[in-house]
């Protein structure tokens, strides 16, 4: 059963959150009508409270701003809807198929590295070659929940192992920026904050440089067991998810970026 609730008042309903939306993607009423199909003017009188949208409206101008999903339904309860999208527990047993898709994904890009993150970066799933990277870090930084971006920067984690830490520091902390602007979320707003403000850790000893190689992205260049190895990083995400855990599901894959790391990785894997 759904309640009408605070969908037409200027401050609190529909019309605000989908003008905040709309402020922040940079779209004119004019522009953001054009693409829905619709007027300006009755965009206008949905922001200002005086129109109710339709559930259907909601959810096209949720699509023309690009509203994530968990967001989307904050839209249609404050327009007076039911939730229209899911948000299943990853360990539910109706998530059972998906667990048992992403295992064998992950186990099937072995030896090379491969993890799967939430919305904030939370490890939910990893591969032997993750765990690899991970060998000889300190209990509190790989106590559940494993959080990527934490086991990465923290200068008791990977970061003094990095050896392009400060180009591929500035890399994380610029995406977990452009996820900030689209998606209005404090937890993962206050995560860049702690991660931000790590000391930068001393690498004494670095090696000699080694001789240039022609990467075809940035890669990670990371040392491990006294051999370094470079990675480029490409992350899927599932298309068109009906359901909120498994549109914020991000896969990480670390494809080897030059020979001596396949080498390496290879022999590892017997």
């Amino acid at each position: 059963m759904t309640t009408r609730s605070a969908a037409t008042s200027p401050t609190t309903g529909v019309g605000t959150l989908l003008r905040g939306w709309r402020e922040r993607r940079g779209i004119s009423q004019l522009e953001l009508a054009g693409r829905a199909d619709s007027s300006s003017r009755h965009i206008s009188f949905i922001e200002t409270g005086r129109s109710r949208p339709s559930e259907e409206m909601v959810l096209r101008l949720a699509d023309h701003l690009d509203v994530p999903m968990r967001e989307r339904n904050s839209l249609l309860l404050a327009a007076g809807y039911a939730p229209r999208y899911a948000h299943t527990a990853l360990d539910d047993p109706a998530m059972e198929t998906l667990r048992e898709g992403i295992a064998r994904l992950l186990t099937g890009y072995e030896p090379y590295p491969a993890l799967v993150v939430d919305a904030l970066y939370n490890v939910v799933a990893a591969n032997q070659g993750i765990a690899m990277l991970l060998e000889g870090l300190p209990e509190h930084l790989l106590t559940p929940p494993l959080n990527a971006m934490r086991i990465t920067l923290h200068p008791e984690g990977l970061a003094p192992r990095i050896h392009n830490l400060k180009e591929w520091r500035g890399h994380l902390l610029a995406q977990m920026e452009r996820q900030i602007g689209l998606a209005r979320s404090e937890p993962l707003r206050a995560l860049h904050e702690e991660v931000s403000a790590y000391p930068i850790a001393d690498r004494p000893g670095d090696s000699a440089p080694q001789e240039p190689t022609a990467y075809i992205a940035l890669p990670l260049v990371i040392e491990h067991d006294g051999h370094l190895l470079s990675f480029v990083s490409s992350i899927a995400t599932f298309n068109t998810p009906m359901d909120v855990t498994v549109a914020e599901l991000a896969i990480e894959t670390m494809l080897p970026a030059d020979p001596a790391t396949v080498k390496y990785l290879r022999s590892l894997g017997g």
